[in-house]
């Protein structure tokens, strides 16, 4: 019997074991979104006086803002009045954008898939390669805190450790599959152009609302898989903001596709909450949230649905609008019993005037009207009416809701109305950027325009006295009011990020990406020091060892030379009609080597400052694109990588020839390490991986570690030399999305890796030896990084 009872334990354990594992990965993804809650709510609630983090005169236009330290925030006032207003299930582009190939050395990745818990140390094999004998004890790294304020009155058990450039918390966040592969935190989409605004209507980016007591939070997920590929159903959680504890999940099971917008009632201090689905009748339904009971349900409009919300003096009353619809729901409870209540339809009717196309927001009066605000740039007001059977529209209802004023704010669209305590309205446009204060009567009191460079008004939210918050469609975070201005607490890009160069002296770090801007960071004061409009979707960038010019490549088959101080462009060249996917300067500066999709690696001369370039060579001989390179320590070589997983190597000087003796290369001292296919790097590929899996590799500069961006949204650090298989890591998580790059800063003292889709800039710092900050309490061999919390561009 014990010979028949032995081999039954042994699958009973290992599936013991596989729970565990996934149980610890998706306690590892809640961290993330409850670092990001607890963000979002810490900058609004703080406390602290306005302080500008900007120089105001730095120059622009940009398309996307800079971070700065964040300051206290003061609470956001009456959630439920606008409800989803912030944001719409509609973005707004004029034309779209080129978006090129993804440059990673593989397709996007795959839905699911797991990652071994972070946090493990173990010992890494391997010398240098270098000659400077052991390694001995490496650092960890941890993401930077920024400059915080004395003032605050935030606790540091509330905060995300190391926030670096937050994105705009009002706008930005979006649900996307719960604890799979990708992180469910992910950006609003990108913004290409503010001229001749039209909606395309997508899969709502935000599901997000507040509890009439600021703590409790209810986020919106939409379906997913989880690491094993199995389908995740969208649910509702309900979040403690101050513990970063979720308290609740409601509706799973319930919703089909993904929770599409939702709302607190306010009238009984949040006793019910609102959902509409992503269905194709996209399903209202009302939830008691005490007990997570379904109370009804209905069909609501096979037409999209952007925003819903409670009357906030009578939570029978609710209200949905989106695209060309406004309706008016009557809700009764049926005693509390699930299934019991029923909900009722009555549609606003347009009568003479003209059905816009979108209805992104809207807000409950005092006096019982609701104002709307639609893609035709009007403000109606809506009031109850007696059926006429002329007017268009539901005649045979007794009683119907209609139009009863119509003033003309904005041009373009209104995404955001807010009712303030004096009773008066705020509403923010579109193309014209500005902001508008309404008496009553929809008399215009006073406005403000909103900087081109921060972008259009997509948030408004109320915060201390006359203090104003404004989030906007170029990920900024604004903070004024409409007599003094308006200042950034926190910008950042709109769209995928891949370009990543570290200055050669400084702490300064430059990003480029699809949102077409090119933005040079200041590491230590965390703010952006200056940001130009691309044109064009820069992918890969890198500084010349002087520091005074910085190459970019674009996915056209252009790259640039601009001064990093003018921010002139000095010298344009084209090399072929494909994207560009690295640039990299030889270590003395003479040489600068492209490397194109279209197989090719153009070399050129380059002058001592660095301004001017001259064509030197072609090196030929890669039969996919160019994925990656480096240059030997001498600058006469090049190691280099391709899309088909190909390993060159390069005589450059000798006339750009390629080195068929690949052991001629063994021992050659690299002055970069980039490349993520080589022999001294070998041991980073997981089993299994198909080649696309790690995005990006850097090599410190005193060559002790290497990290590794990889298509989980984990960032990697393995001990270098890592020519090992398995060779152990430790591993951390904090982006919502793929990790594009990695780089070291020019001292060690800090690692900057990008975000893809969530469009996130993170700089870690390096503690223990070689690093800026102190060393671990036990040291260890084997490199690391600790819980992140996102430092947003």
């Amino acid at each position: 019997m014990d010979g028949a009872g032995g081999p039954g334990e042994g699958p009973a354990q290992e599936a013991l074991q596989s729970l565990s594992r996934r149980l610890q990965v998706q306690e590892k993804e809640m961290e993330l979104v409850k670092a990001a809650l607890a963000e979002a709510l810490r900058l609004l609630r703080l406390q602290a006086p306005p302080t500008s983090l900007q120089d105001p005169g730095t120059p622009g236009p940009t398309r996307d803002s800079s971070p700065a330290a964040p300051s206290g925030l003061p609470p956001t006032c009456r959630p439920s009045l606008v409800s989803r207003s912030t944001q719409t299930e509609t973005e707004v582009e004029m034309e779209p954008s080129p978006g090129p190939p993804g440059l990673s050395n593989g397709p996007p990745a795959p839905q699911g898939g797991g990652e071994e818990p972070s946090g493990t140390q173990s010992e890494g094999g391997g010398s240098s390669s270098s000659g400077t004998g052991s390694p001995g004890p490496l650092g960890i790294l941890r993401l930077v805190q920024p400059p915080q304020r004395t003032d605050t009155a935030a606790s540091p058990e509330t905060l995300p450790e190391g926030s670096f450039l937050g994105q705009p918390v009002i706008a930005v966040w979006e649900h996307r599959e719960p604890w799979g592969k990708r992180s469910p935190l992910q950006p609003w989409g990108s913004w290409i152009s503010e001229e001749q605004l039209q909606f395309r209507v997508s899969p709502p980016p935000l599901s997000l609302a507040v509890h009439p007591d600021g703590v409790r939070v209810a986020s919106g997920q939409t379906a997913g898989v989880d690491k094993d590929g199995k389908p995740l159903q969208p649910v509702v959680h309900v979040w403690d903001s101050e513990t970063l504890l979720k308290l609740q999940e409601i509706g799973l099971g319930a919703f089909e596709r993904g929770v599409g917008a939702l709302a607190f009632s306010v009238a009984d201090q949040g006793a019910f909450l609102c959902v509409v689905d992503d269905s194709n009748e996209h399903m209202l339904s009302v939830w008691d949230c005490s007990r997570g009971t379904k109370l009804a349900e209905i069909k609501s409009t096979n037409d999209s649905v952007l925003a819903v919300g409670f009357n906030p003096r009578d939570s029978s009353c609710i209200v949905t609008s989106g695209k060309s619809h406004v309706h008016f729901w009557n809700w009764s409870g049926g005693g509390g019993v699930p299934g019991n209540g029923t909900l009722t339809r009555k549609q606003g009717v347009f009568g003479k005037y003209k059905k816009p196309k979108f209805i992104p927001c809207f807000v409950f009066l005092p006096d019982g009207d609701i104002l709307t605000g639609d893609s035709e740039g009007n403000i109606l007001t809506w009031g109850r009416s007696l059926s006429d059977s002329r007017t268009p529209g539901r005649g045979g209802a007794k009683e119907t809701y209609g139009i009863v004023a119509q003033a003309h704010a904005h041009e373009g669209s209104i995404f955001a109305l807010c009712l303030l305590r004096d009773g008066t309205v705020l509403s923010g446009g579109g193309r014209d950027r500005r902001l508008v204060q309404w008496g009553p009567g929809l008399v215009a009191l006073q406005e403000a325009e909103i900087p081109e460079h921060f972008g259009a008004v997509r948030a408004i939210a109320e915060g201390l006295g006359s203090e104003l918050l404004v989030g906007t469609t170029k990920n900024a975070l604004l903070r004024g009011d409409l007599a003094q201005g308006f200042s950034p607490v926190i910008q950042g890009h709109t769209d995928e990020l891949w370009g990543l160069c570290t200055h050669p002296f400084q702490n300064r770090f430059l990003t480029c990406g699809h949102d077409r801007q090119l933005c040079l960071w200041d590491g230590e004061g965390h703010a952006l020091a200056w940001s130009i409009d691309l044109k064009e979707t820069g992918l890969c960038a890198d500084f010349h060892p002087s520091g005074a010019v910085v190459a970019v490549g674009l996915n056209t088959g252009r790259w640039l030379v601009l001064d990093t101080e003018t921010r002139e462009i000095v010298s344009d060249i084209t090399d072929g009609n494909e994207q560009l996917s690295v640039v990299r300067y030889s270590p003395d500066g003479l040489y600068l080597a492209i490397g194109s999709h279209d197989n090719m690696i153009y070399i050129y001369s380059v002058s001592s400052d660095g301004a001017k370039s001259s064509r030197f060579g072609r090196c030929v001989g890669h039969s996919s694109f160019i994925t990656h390179l480096d240059w030997s320590k001498d600058g006469n070589f090049i190691m280099s990588n391709s899309g088909d997983y190909e390993i060159l190597y390069w005589d450059v000087a000798g006339g750009c020839k390629l080195l068929r003796n690949r052991y001629e290369s063994r021992d050659r001292e690299w002055a970069t390490y980039t490349c993520v296919l080589g022999f001294h790097v070998y041991g980073v590929w997981p089993d299994g991986s198909d080649g696309t899996d790690i995005n990006s590799l850097c090599r410190s500069h005193n060559e002790r570690v290497v990290a590794v961006a990889d298509d989980f949204c984990k960032v990697h650090l393995f001990q270098y030399p890592c020519a090992r298989a398995k060779a152990p890591s430790l591993v951390y998580g904090g982006h919502g999305s793929h990790v594009t790059s990695v780089r070291f800063t020019h001292d060690d003292s800090h690692l900057v890796s990008l975000g893809g889709k969530d469009a996130s800039i993170f700089q870690w710092l390096v503690l223990g030896p070689g690093g800026a900050g102190p060393a671990p309490a036990t040291p260890s061999r084997t490199p690391s990084l600790s819980p992140a919390s996102s430092l947003d561009v």
